[in-house]
């Protein structure tokens, strides 16, 4: 008798595929990603040890207006931590691109349209906002108020993760590190997807040198953005079992698009502060 296999949930996907160009309104390009596929393996089906959200950027944003001609915005899209399904980012760039030859009465009109579309995608209520081009100190490059980790000298030789090089001691203290080392690859096509990385604490000392070791250890790992920031909050929080907990990680555009996950144990605020990278 022959053993019926699962299936590949993410065979359905266009990613690492041929695509068609469509400049025509398609909803259906957009394709979802079940957040509990990587959360089964760390153990957070059914409840996370963190609140947060995934913020995009979009910047190659544009449609038609009623008369033919062409528009273009800013865009942001706040997707919560807790829907079903994350968005593959190469299904939500084709799903812009249609409206590139799509006529819109108004850019709340095409607001619309994106957050419906959006949540049906996620299976929650995503938020959606568009920035004319005038107000681009929204989309300002910041510097963030952090310990950088990246100028220690250490020796590196893990380089898929590895939650045992966190090393801890007993003394109480609140920390904010930021580091630009962090890079992993794309779960289908193991393209390079690189971040930088905010991590804030309050409990036990985590060793600078330690969490630096981790965070590069993601070199070679293949994982979705999200899933990724979902898998370092979780291992700090095992290993080290801080009080409060938040990563925020901050990645390069791709196809016009970053994408920022934000996980916390204490914080509700998100500042969608754009680095010198993005």
């Amino acid at each position: 008798m022959t053993e019926n296999k699962p299936s590949n949930p993410l065979a359905h996907l266009s990613l690492g595929k041929a695509s068609e160009y469509i400049d025509q309104y398609s909803p259906e390009l957009l394709q979802a990603v079940p957040r509990s596929l990587n959360r089964e393996e760390l153990g957070i089906v059914t409840q996370q040890p963190f609140h947060g959200v995934d913020i995009w950027n979009g910047y190659e944003l544009s449609w038609l207006n009623d008369k033919g001609k062409p528009c273009v915005a800013l865009l942001q899209v706040i997707i919560p931590a807790d829907s079903p399904n994350l968005i593959e980012s190469k299904s939500f760039k084709l799903y812009l691109n249609s409206f590139n030859q799509w006529r819109l009465a108004s850019p709340q009109a095409l607001t619309e349209i994106l957050s419906k579309d959006l949540s049906a995608c996620a299976g929650a209520d995503v938020e959606v906002k568009l920035f004319d081009l005038n107000a681009a100190q929204d989309f300002a490059i910041h510097h963030y108020d952090a310990e950088s980790l990246d100028d220690l000298d250490i020796e590196v030789d893990h380089y898929q993760p590895a939650p045992d090089l966190l090393i801890c001691t007993n003394k109480q203290v609140q920390r904010t590190h930021i580091s630009h080392l962090l890079k992993s690859n794309c779960l289908i096509t193991s393209q390079p997807d690189w971040a930088s990385v905010v991590i804030r604490y309050e409990g036990n000392e985590i060793s600078p040198e330690s969490l630096l070791r981790y965070l590069i250890s993601f070199r070679q790992h293949n994982e979705f953005h999200e899933q990724c920031v979902e898998r370092i909050f979780c291992d700090i929080l095992q290993q080290c079992q801080p009080k409060k907990l938040t990563v925020y990680a901050r990645y390069t555009r791709r196809g016009g698009l970053d994408i920022n996950p934000f996980r916390s144990n204490f914080e509700s605020n998100w500042p969608n502060l754009r680095l010198v990278r993005q």
